[in-house]
């Protein structure tokens, strides 16, 4: 969808190139000055980005496809390169049908942000089927939709988050070691672009990386805050944040960035449970998605949330850092503050009672339920307290994880740099649901750390483990959490800075793959370090994983 000429007009005469090169004058996106000038404009006049090459040959302009299926409706998202204004908006989608491409949809690129997405209502979701996606003459992109897997016994789920743009390789270690798994489903959680001004071009890197993915299974992806541009994120319903940072809570980028992100990443997701937009016109996201009969929460952890700043009594420089581990954590649970939301939690509520052709319940989402860290950046950097993670408000927390154990379910979830196994306790430990927190992709940049003050395990350590620091203890909330197993980072950035010579597995990066037994009624938490080969037999998991635990 074009913006209209009249709003933002961008004189042919400020072009470098003589405009009956590429056509019409180009749209200009409504964005601040700076945000993401590849996302439209005459972006072939911008400084080439060190983040990809967007200057490709034309009949290589479809980057990818990404999908998923669920309840008989596919949804894809073509993904192109930057188009040049002559060349046609139109994206064509064909599937192999007995050997033939049949065309079943077209849809137009929007400007902004050059994707689109399809919707195939009454899809046939009992056999494999090939697709193609195809732009001007000749560029084409091709994968396979996966029929249901009704019939395994065994659903896995592979989960990644925080694809730090401090190493701009291509991740091959990861297509190699996930693809030899040969999961059902693959799960982003978010920041897969820690590029804040230029999502466009750093999401286009993503699925340079991480197409061979996706290519042949259905794949979720969410933004959390580096996607949306923001270091962290209290989105306060959609409004708009009046400080650089948005501490008071609310979105610091223009609305049409926003929904330019979500438009990329979450356009090839289940229909969402309730579409009405929030504020400045923003959209939703948060929906169901039913694999082989598991039923996965799809949530939006910040979109609701309340932002600290003026909401509860200071308690360190900055309005969501806690550093007096003395204070009363009661003292920030305010009184109508918020964490998913009124609209997420009815939608909880009624996920939860819907159990019609349903075998296991599992929630996804961008961040865990507690404080799981102690140690934010360096071993020398001890926060009691983290408002950024969803330990904080203390009730909705609480709100949320009811809901979340009644449906039986356990939660994924990424962002937190620090792998981890915990169970939640709600009025008691160990009466609340599971929780990995998976690695994040690249550590080297901003490590975290569970070390308790007084290096003592908690009580009640769970029987076998090798850790230390296991058991039940009470994070700077004071939320009951019962801690299982945690991948810390053995280096640290000082090694760099002195030129040591840190072990490649030794940043705590990595993935998480996750299998439900739908028939035992078992979920089994895998850990694996960024640079383990699964096609080798002595590729080991991180120390305290595999966990199996029973929902029987």
């Amino acid at each position: 969808m074009l913006i209209p000429r009249t709003l933002f007009y961008l004189a042919a005469t400020t072009s470098l190139l003589a405009a009956d090169e590429f056509g019409e004058p180009p749209v200009k996106a409504p964005f601040q000055q700076g945000e993401d000038s590849f996302a439209t404009d005459d972006w072939w006049n911008e400084k080439p980005t060190n983040i990809i090459d967007l200057r490709v040959d034309r009949d290589q302009t479809v980057a990818f496809g990404i999908y998923t299926t669920s309840n008989g409706i596919l949804k894809l998202t073509a993904q192109l390169y930057p188009l040049y204004p002559k060349e046609t908006r139109t994206v064509r989608l064909e599937i192999d049908d007995d050997g033939k491409w049949v065309e079943i949809g077209r849809q137009d690129i929007n400007d902004i942000g050059w994707s689109t997405s399809f919707r195939i209502a009454d899809w046939d979701m009992t056999k494999d089927v090939k697709y193609r996606l195809l732009h001007g003459e000749k560029a084409s992109f091709e994968g396979l939709i996966r029929k249901d897997p009704i019939g395994k016994k065994e659903i896995v789920l592979a989960a990644l988050s925080c694809n730090s743009n401090r190493d701009r390789g291509l991740r091959e270690e990861y297509t190699r070691s996930i693809n030899a798994q040969d999961p059902d489903l693959i799960f982003f959680a978010g920041d897969q672009s820690y590029d804040h001004r230029q999502h466009t071009a750093a999401w286009l890197k993503f699925g340079l990386a991480f197409k061979e993915l996706f290519r042949s299974r259905p794949c979720v992806t969410i933004p959390d805050d580096h996607d949306i541009g923001q270091g962290n994120l209290w989105g306060e319903n959609g409004k708009k944040s009046n400080t650089k940072v948005g501490h008071d809570g609310g979105y610091i980028y223009h609305p049409e960035y926003v929904k330019m992100v979500e438009r990329q990443q979450c356009g090839h997701l289940p229909d969402p449970y309730d579409p009405t937009p929030v504020e400045q016109g923003i959209g939703v996201y948060y929906t169901n998605l039913i694999l082989g009969g598991v039923d996965f929460a799809i949530l939006e952890d910040r979109k609701f949330k309340t932002g600290p700043m003026g909401r509860h009594p200071m308690k360190g420089p900055r309005p969501d850092h806690i550093r007096d581990e003395n204070y009363d954590p009661q003292v920030v649970d305010v009184p109508g503050l918020k964490l998913l939301g009124d609209r997420q939690l009815y939608f909880l509520e009624d996920w939860s009672d819907d159990t019609e052709g349903v075998a296991m319940k599992a929630v996804l989402s961008q961040t865990g339920f507690c404080g799981g860290a102690h140690l934010h950046g360096s071993k020398d950097n001890r926060l009691h307290a983290d408002m950024d993670s969803n330990g904080w408000p203390q009730t909705g927390r609480n709100e949320a994880l009811k809901l979340i154990q009644k449906a039986n379910a356990v939660h994924i979830a990424g962002d937190q740099h620090l792998a981890t196994l915990i169970q939640h306790g709600i009025n008691e430990h160990g009466d609340g649901p599971w929780a990995f927190v998976v690695p994040a992709i690249v550590n080297t940049y901003y490590g975290r750390w569970w070390w308790p003050e007084d290096e003592k395990a908690g009580p009640n350590a769970p029987e076998g483990s090798t850790l230390p620091w296991v058991g039940d203890y009470k994070d700077g909330f004071d939320n009951k959490i019962t801690m299982h197993a945690y991948a810390n980072p053995t280096n640290d950035r000082s090694m760099l800075r002195e030129g040591g010579n840190p072990d490649p597995n030794g940043w705590g990066d990595g993935w998480g793959l996750i299998r439900f037994d739908k028939s035992a009624q078992d979920v089994t938490f895998e850990c694996w370090p960024r640079f383990a080969d699964v096609t080798k037999p002595d590729a080991k998991q991180y120390e305290g994983w595999p966990k199996t635990i029973s929902l029987d």
